[in-house]
């Protein structure tokens, strides 16, 4: 029952992660549930999720080429996941419980805000008049501090990494996308060495999870043209409300 249960949560999130986004909602807290320690259930999460990451940005190679200083682009999402996934695994275990509710309540904040916050730096980024020295350096700091937060959490990365790009000053959607999991393939990809240079990622787990997104990515192609995205993107919204709430219950009470 326990496979079962990972993989149908893994089938879930890729579908979740492919069309609206959020999957992290459905595959982190089941591999808690089903007993695996916080912070191996984040990296194992991680690497889970990583495969998903790597196919999607593949599929957008052409409009990622086309990007101007890819390179410093994945040194800097390295250098910040890699600071994310260390911090993560110096932190003490009962510490990172506590914060678990609220790095929830964060990313969920993330989800049902992201519109309004690409908004938000839509204009902020018009009305940007600082020095090109200072804009590339600000814009390489903030590269740094949304690849550390997915490094440490990856929930709500997409959201925030979307923002970041609004704020470097891409507008085209599909080369947006391609960066995105770009970015978020480097991020996963040196967090999860460090994981398993500390032993922190359940193999066994994190195998059948992965399966679960790498079918649920596959079926979502099928499922989006059957299910309106709003109805998903409410789903994701319910379920991520509900499983802060629980986990701070579950923390506080």
């Amino acid at each position: 029952m326990e496979w079962i249960l990972l993989f149908v949560a893994g089938v879930l999130g890729g579908v979740l992660n492919s069309v609206a986004g959020g999957g992290s909602f459905i595959t982190f807290p089941t591999l808690l549930f089903v007993g695996v320690p916080p912070i191996s259930a984040n990296a194992t999460n991680t690497f889970a999720v990583c495969a998903g990451y790597i196919s999607g940005a593949y599929g957008f190679k052409q409009e990622i080429s086309q990007t101007k200083q890819i390179g410093s682009i994945i040194l800097w999402s390295l250098v910040g996941g890699g600071l994310g996934a260390y911090f993560l695994l110096t932190i003490d275990e009962s510490a990172f419980l506590e914060s678990i509710p609220w790095l929830l309540l964060f990313a969920t904040a993330l989800f049902l805000c992201g519109q309004h916050i690409n908004q938000f730096f839509v204009r902020l980024a018009s009305r940007s008049t600082i020095s090109p020295i200072w804009a590339k350096l600000s814009l390489a700091i903030c590269l740094v501090l949304v690849c550390a937060y997915g490094g440490f959490f990856n929930a709500g990365l997409g959201v925030v990494i979307l923002s970041y790009l609004v704020l470097a000053g891409y507008s085209k959607i599909n080369q947006m996308n391609g960066i995105k999991l770009l970015v978020s393939s480097c991020v996963s990809i040196i967090a999860i060495v460090l994981f398993v240079a500390n032993g922190a990622v359940d193999w066994q787990r994190g195998f059948v999870v992965m399966l679960g997104t790498l079918a649920g990515g596959y079926a979502a192609a099928r499922v989006s043209r059957n299910i309106a995205q709003h109805h998903i993107k409410n789903f994701v919204a319910l379920s991520s409300i509900g499983m802060t709430c629980y986990f701070f219950w579950a923390t506080y009470a």
